[in-house]
């Protein structure tokens, strides 16, 4: 746990000249009527927000050592969960004001898988940044199918070449235990779009029944396992596979138990991965001090990207105390500064493996909530079929890019970000149609229904276990 000290006296010049200097933005016409009025004056100061450990949650780590959070005039406390559960269920009960989430947690809170209850998020976290290791004896298995070029694999690893080894499990009667670290989250639909590429059913979840295992059908069998736990779980031999976020890939490189076989940025590139989520009552409650939070975060995010990622060691340095990760340096730097290493002593070059503030990293987008919400509907966790317009108003109902705009737009009044730093202003939260999928399948946001119908394996039109 880790708490700012109260300094009034910075505070109160801090506050002064941000106020000044909004003042004087409304004066010089850089700012819209709304926002003229909006001095933020905080309903609340002291906040405490969750994490997971993670290096994921580096922009609230960043945003309260970089003091960027007292810019604002709000004492942060940041403490780590024990899972994602607890975690969510805090931030309803108000026992967190907010928490790194994942993106998918949100949409299911609303729409009412598991807990019910209407969360939103305005700022996105990061793109990519997640893994899928398997065990020593699983990767034996898989390189005898893999292509080699100068004695090593060819990446993107498929699944196909996991296909044969399943096969074989299922042949002999044992079943094929994978690990994901949450129903709802990326990593859960990230490994299930790998296998299902690759021929191989994840299965089903069929929640109108009373079947929330996510294992009818499967060839594969997928369940929960919290992040720090996977490598543990993975040595133990309980799962043979998993997909998690860093540094828990590269701990099993380095513990020399397990080999990653594939990064998320290799599945679908540049794909969102965490948000930080607040309760809509809070959000309500609190417009004001919401914003300040989310100004505080970009610039975070920006530090952590700025300069070809100049700050990233830093960065580590800050992540590796067991306040935050609490992995090693060189653990949580073998990923987080330009490299990734696969098969021990494999390390290739990947700069965008973790991505906090290029490419509009930190807005929320309409069609990212979009593709989650499609795969919900693809393995059941959607049990009926919805119409395009459903997709829309949910994504709406929970993604809030006007929030988020509103800050962005008081950080450049205030001279802290440049307008080229964020979307233009006509923006309409919709990315193109993105196809680099490693099953080279198009998702355009605007299209829900069509793009389910384009995959042989999952739910789609009026399909229902």
């Amino acid at each position: 746990m880790r708490t700012s000290g109260k300094k009034w006296l910075q505070d109160f010049s801090l506050k002064s000249l941000a106020k000044s200097l909004v003042i004087g933005a409304a004066a010089t016409g850089m700012m819209s009527a709304p926002l003229q009025a909006e001095e933020l004056e905080l309903e609340k100061e002291d906040l405490k927000f969750g994490f997971i450990k993670l290096t994921d949650m580096a922009p609230l780590a960043i945003a309260y050592e970089k003091r960027f959070f007292e810019d604002e005039g709000l004492y942060v406390t940041l403490e780590a969960q024990a899972n994602w559960k607890i975690l969510l269920d805090r931030v309803i009960t108000g026992e967190l004001d907010g928490a790194h989430m994942l993106a998918g947690q949100p949409l299911g809170a609303t729409i009412g898988f598991g807990t019910q209850a209407h969360i939103i998020t305005a700022f996105s976290m990061d793109l990519n940044g997640n893994g899928i290791t398997v065990s020593n004896s699983v990767w034996d298995e898989m390189k005898k199918h893999v292509p080699h070029e100068d004695g090593k694999p060819v990446h993107p690893i498929k699944a196909d070449y996991l296909k044969p080894v399943v096969e074989k499990y299922k042949a002999e009667g044992k079943p094929f235990n994978m690990g994901m670290v949450f129903p709802v989250s990326t990593h859960n639909y990230e490994l299930r779009y790998w296998l299902a590429a690759g021929g191989i059913h994840p299965g089903y979840y069929a929640p109108h029944k009373g079947d929330i295992s996510g294992q009818l059908q499967a060839d594969a069998l997928l369940s929960v396992t919290p992040p720090p736990q996977m490598p543990a779980t993975l040595e133990a031999g309980t799962i043979y596979g998993y997909c998690v976020g860093e540094p828990w890939n590269q701990q099993a490189v380095f513990k020399g138990i397990g080999v990653p076989v594939i990064t998320d940025y290799e599945i679908w590139k540049d794909n969102p991965e965490k948000v930080f989520g607040v309760s809509k009552e809070w959000a309500d409650k609190n417009p004001n001090t919401h914003l300040a939070v989310v100004k505080a975060m970009i610039r975070a995010a920006k530090w952590l990207d700025e300069d070809n990622n100049k700050n990233r060691k830093e960065a580590v340095k800050i992540l590796s105390q067991p306040n935050y990760v609490g992995a090693d340096y060189e653990v949580i730097a073998n990923s987080m500064t330009g490299t990734f290493e696969y098969e021990k002593g494999d390390k290739r070059s990947l700069p965008d493996f973790n991505v906090f503030f290029r490419y509009n990293a930190t807005y929320p987008y309409y069609s990212d909530a979009i593709w989650y919400l499609t795969q919900m509907r693809r393995w059941g966790q959607i049990a009926d079929a919805k119409p395009d317009s459903w997709y829309m108003e949910t994504a709406k109902k929970v993604y809030r890019p006007d929030i988020y705009m509103k800050a962005a737009k008081l950080l450049i009044a205030e001279g802290k970000m440049k307008a080229e730093d964020f979307p233009a202003d006509d923006e309409d939260g919709f990315k193109s149609p993105q196809s680099e999928f490693i099953d080279g399948i198009t998702f355009d946001g605007t299209k829900p229904n069509e793009y389910l119908s384009k995959f042989p394996i999952g739910l789609k039109e009026k399909d229902k276990l």
